[in-house]
């Protein structure tokens, strides 16, 4: 493995050997054939529903979990040979999560999980008070954990994770149950975490599309155990981008308009709502060029033009390119799960 490579898979696979009452044995899956390369100073994501496998890899990587087949390393340790070289350079985070003790206090709390890194006190608690004051919590500080609202509590764990400073963090949806004060909190600390030293490197699995999006340096969409895609955000738009669409505000359009529209070469298809002495037109087009010739027609017909906006692809799109289904509907159809 490359000393540049935060982590590295080669074929990964994991199974569970399950048993059920009426049909007997039965061999699940979680992971199936994972190869990937995340280099340092990278914030890359892992995108897909609940149940794709995203925690099973994350278990995987960080020691917690074996794998079936393949190999892993972590900031070139094998996470299988070398786990207890690795634990002390990594930590984790998983949204939802149990969060320290109750009848400890925050800091308590924080200052307790420091010493299992080794830590020293006065540096544990200088990075404790420093963290609160970044989450908005630092009025929290001796409070014991029991007091705090669930976002709270949730927030403190998540502080937990970057508490130890580690060459790698693996954040399994931290935002999860999040207000969208507290994600908005999270998000713009991961940035200038990551921002602050370029060896960091962070892995956050999601199924938000926008966290994704807008977090993420690279990303790979994940399901049923398998990556069926990876590459910058906006990469992936525009490789599976289908032709272009815009949406119109005009003054009302008439028959005429309509059929000055459909005329255009490379016009495909049009949604057309008229309210309140107004018309919406959704315009599919063969490419991005065509517009102009849409605009000139309107003019030509007595049509003003309002405003006039594309439409952006979205990584919800490209996964529904993939798979065929929004993940909406796959975690719909797999009902309540781990990932």
């Amino acid at each position: 493995m490359s000393r540049q490579l935060a982590i590295e898979t080669e074929r990964l696979g994991r199974v569970y050997d399950a048993r059920e009452k009426k049909t007997g044995r039965k061999i699940l899956t979680a992971l199936d054939d994972v190869t990937l390369s995340v280099p340092r100073g990278e914030l890359f994501g892992l995108l897909g529903p609940n149940g794709a496998g995203k925690t099973t890899l994350i278990k995987i990587l960080t020691t917690l979990l074996a794998p079936s087949s393949g190999t892993a390393r972590v900031v070139g340790l094998d996470v299988r040979r070398e786990s207890r070289k690795l634990r002390p350079l990594i930590n984790m985070v998983s949204g939802g999560e149990s969060a320290g003790y109750g009848m400890l206090t925050v800091r308590e709390n924080l200052w307790m999980f420091a010493q299992f890194y080794g830590i020293s006190s006065p540096v544990a608690n200088q990075r404790i008070r420093e963290l609160l004051e970044e989450f908005h919590m630092a009025d929290r500080i001796h409070t014991k954990s029991y007091q705090l609202s669930t976002g709270l509590r949730q927030k403190m764990n998540i502080i937990r994770g970057f508490l130890t400073d580690p060459d790698v963090l693996f954040l399994d949806e931290p935002t999860l149950g999040l207000d969208v004060g507290a994600s908005r909190d999270v998000r713009s600390f991961v940035r200038r975490w990551m921002e602050a030293d370029p060896d960091r490197s962070l892995l956050l699995t999601t199924h938000y599309m926008a966290e994704a999006d807008e977090l993420c340096d690279r990303v790979a969409i994940i399901n049923d155990g398998r990556v069926l895609a990876c590459d910058a955000p906006g990469t992936l738009k525009r490789q599976f981008r289908s032709e272009p669409i815009f949406r119109l505000e005009t003054t009302p359009v008439n028959d005429a308009g309509t059929r000055a529209i459909q005329s255009v070469p490379g016009f495909r298809s049009l949604a057309h709502e008229q309210v309140d002495g107004r018309s919406t037109l959704e315009l599919t087009l063969a490419e991005e060029r065509v517009i102009g010739a849409v605009i000139t027609a309107l003019e030509k017909s007595g049509i003003g033009l309002l405003s006039l906006k594309k439409h952006e692809p979205t990584l919800e799109e490209v996964f529904v390119k993939l798979v065929g289904r929004s993940m909406e509907e796959v975690e719909l159809s797999r009902g309540p799960s781990n990932s």
